[in-house]
């Protein structure tokens, strides 16, 4: 009943490890099937090199449980829980540790755009949550997590927008499948480190241009698009 889910979100997360984003069992991937009111995530713990389409766990998308299989979820399913109820748009949710990324969340600084690279796939600025508080922590950490992510766009489109770094934690990205997340985590990754990189050469680099901005974003993804093939 779930085998092309499960065969979808598996490679999604081989893809992750391939890429490098990943250290031991540093990160999950999880995509929706929002016919049949489910998504299929990592299970918790399960190193990369171990991993089998069958250890996919499917869970409810309306209350968050397990459904079918026989390993305990990720750690962070409520988050992408809460990321499928809140964004309706989106279809696949990728969490990891990369380093540069994750450098910018725990410095507690957004990823302005800075280039046309970060242009062509992320509209404006990657924004940073807010610290989750001591009563979040403590009621649901995992599920108040994907509460600050979703404040933390309350103007912005997540479509164009398609990921955020969660204050001293860590980067999310999603897409319109598992494997659109996993591409956006490798972009977030490079632009992070290509921010880096710029800031440690000129400290005070300022923002591409708007206009140079929506060129590059528009004509990739605008509706007028003309980048690539048809």
């Amino acid at each position: 009943m779930y085998e092309d889910l499960r065969q979808a979100v598996y490679a999604a997360n081989m893809e992750l490890y391939r890429r490098n984003l990943v250290l031991y069992t540093w990160g999950n991937v999880s995509q929706v099937d929002r016919d049949k009111g489910v998504f299929g995530i990592k299970p918790s713990g399960v190193a990369y090199e171990a991993l089998k389409p069958e250890d996919i766990v499917i869970v409810s998308l309306e209350n968050g449980k397990r459904v079918d299989g026989t390993l305990n979820p990720s750690s962070d399913t409520p988050t992408h829980f809460g990321l499928y109820r809140a964004f309706r748009e989106i279809g696949g949710v990728t969490h990891t540790h990369s380093t540069c990324a994750t450098s910018f969340a725990q410095a507690g600084r957004e990823i302005p755009c800075l280039g046309t690279t970060h242009a062509d796939y992320i509209a404006g600025s990657v924004p940073v949550t807010r610290f989750l508080t001591e009563a979040e922590v403590a009621q649901d950490y995992e599920g108040e997590t994907a509460t600050v992510i979703v404040e933390a766009f309350q103007s912005r489109n997540p479509v164009h927008t398609p990921a955020v770094l969660v204050r001293g934690h860590g980067p999310f990205t999603w897409g319109k499948d598992a494997a659109a997340s996993v591409y956006n985590a490798v972009v977030l990754e490079e632009v992070a480190r290509m921010a880096m990189y710029t800031f440690s050469l000129n400290p005070d680099t300022a923002a591409l241009p708007f206009h140079v901005q929506n060129k590059h974003f528009s004509r990739k993804h605008g509706p007028n698009a003309y980048y690539g093939q048809k």
